[in-house]
C-alpha cells in the first residue's frame, strides 16, 4: 500500500513539474529584471536604465531619438538634459526624449521613433530595457503606464494588441503603442530577436502590470503576412500613429 502511495505521490509531483516548466521554456516569468541581475541568462528581457524626467510639455510632440556612439565618453559628450547614456546589445547609445528636430552633435543617428503619446501624469519617467527572444518565446499579457516603443537590432517580433498585429524585423523603423493597451509580444522568424525598448511611463505608477482582462487571438503565432519589398512594417488593422520615423542618413 505504501509503496504504491509513494509511487503515486512522484507522478504527481513530476506532473506538477511539467506543467510548470513547459510555459517558462516560451514565456518570460511576466517581469523585467535589471540587467546587473542577468547572472548569464541569455534570454528575457532586462533593464539597463531609468531617468526620472519629472513633467513634460504637452507640446511640441517628443519623440525617441536613438543614437550611437563608440565610447561612453562620446555619448556623454553629446547629451542633453533628458538623454541618457547606455551600454546594450554590444553597442553604446545615447537615447534621447527630445522634439522631432533635436539632433545629437555628434555619433551616428539610428532612429527617431514617435510622436510619443503622453501617458496622463505630472511626472514621468523614461524606462530602458533589451529584450532577447527566442522564436516562439512571448511575454505575459501586460500593459504599461504609458507610451512603449521597440526598435528591432536582429531578428523579429511580432505584437498584438486589441487593435490587431503589428510585425517588425530588424531594419524596420521603430514602432510604439499607447500606454494603457494590452498586449502580447512574441519573438519570431528563424533566429533569436534582439531590440532596444523605451516604456515613457508615469514615474509613480508600475512600469508593467498583468492584463487580465483581455486574451489574444493568438494571431502571432502565424506567419507575418507578406509586404512588399522595403515596405514599412504596417498593418491595416493598427493606426498609422504606431510608425516611427526612417533613420536620418
Amino acid at each position: 500500500m505504501m509503496t504504491r502511495l509513494f509511487r503515486a505521490l512522484i507522478s504527481l509531483a513530476m506532473l506538477s513539474g511539467a506543467m510548470w516548466a513547459a510555459p517558462a521554456a516560451a514565456q518570460t516569468d511576466g517581469t523585467c529584471i535589471p540587467v546587473s541581475q542577468r547572472e548569464g541568462r541569455a534570454f528575457g528581457c532586462f533593464i539597463t536604465a531609468r531617468q526620472e524626467l519629472g513633467a513634460l510639455p504637452g507640446s511640441p510632440d517628443l519623440y525617441w531619438h536613438v543614437d550611437s556612439f563608440p565610447t561612453v565618453e562620446s555619448a556623454r559628450g553629446a547629451a542633453s538634459p533628458r538623454s541618457t547614456v547606455v551600454e546594450s546589445l554590444g553597442r553604446i547609445w545615447l537615447f534621447t526624449i527630445a522634439e522631432k528636430a533635436w539632433t545629437a552633435p555628434d555619433g551616428a543617428h539610428v532612429a527617431t521613433i514617435g510622436p510619443l503619446p503622453l501617458f496622463p501624469a505630472n511626472a514621468y519617467a523614461a524606462t530602458y530595457m533589451e529584450g532577447v527572444f527566442q522564436p516562439g518565446m512571448a511575454s505575459v499579457v501586460h500593459r504599461h503606464p504609458g507610451a512603449e516603443a521597440w526598435y528591432t537590432l536582429e531578428g523579429s517580433m511580432c505584437l498584438e494588441t486589441p487593435d490587431g498585429r503589428l510585425d517588425q524585423r530588424a531594419g524596420d523603423p521603430g514602432v510604439f503603442v499607447a500606454g494603457g493597451k494590452p498586449m502580447v509580444l512574441t519573438g519570431t522568424g528563424s533566429g533569436p530577436r534582439k531590440s532596444i525598448v523605451l516604456i515613457l511611463q508615469d514615474a509613480t505608477l508600475p512600469r508593467s502590470t498583468p492584463a487580465h482582462d483581455w486574451t489574444p487571438s493568438g494571431m502571432c503565432r502565424t506567419p507575418e503576412p507578406a509586404r512588399p519589398p522595403n515596405a514599412p512594417p504596417r498593418s491595416p488593422s493598427l493606426p498609422a500613429s504606431t510608425q516611427g520615423s526612417p533613420s536620418r542618413p
